[in-house]
């Protein structure tokens, strides 16, 4: 099992327009294409309290590459990327990390 730290780093005051294209949209899309999700957060106490970060689950490299090539490649993902950032880019940058649990992980 992998697992994938995405951290989106969201434009100043645009959070709540990155979570809620994940909450109305983005979450939906990424169960019809098969991506299962950890979980999501946002900072409370920490570098920045603009981030959001979420932590997808994979089988392998290559069903990661496989499922997450077809959902950028879905019109219905592109149309709700395109309609959120009608008033500018909602994203200043964004990082992802693909991890691999440790034998004493509670996590596998």
């Amino acid at each position: 099992m992998l697992y994938e730290l995405r951290i989106y780093h969201c434009m100043p005051g645009k959070l709540p327009a990155v979570v809620a294209r994940f909450e109305n949209s983005t979450v939906a899309l990424f169960e019809k294409h098969g991506i299962h999700q950890v979980g999501f957060w946002t900072v409370v106490i920490g570098e920045s309290n603009a981030d959001l970060y979420y932590i997808l689950k994979w089988d392998s490299l290559d069903e990661r590459e496989k499922k997450f090539a077809a959902f950028q490649a879905d019109p219905e993902w592109v149309a709700v990327r395109n309609k959120s950032e009608e008033g500018g880019p909602i994203l200043s940058s964004f990082s992802n990390t693909i991890l691999t649990p440790t034998r004493f992980s509670a996590l596998k």
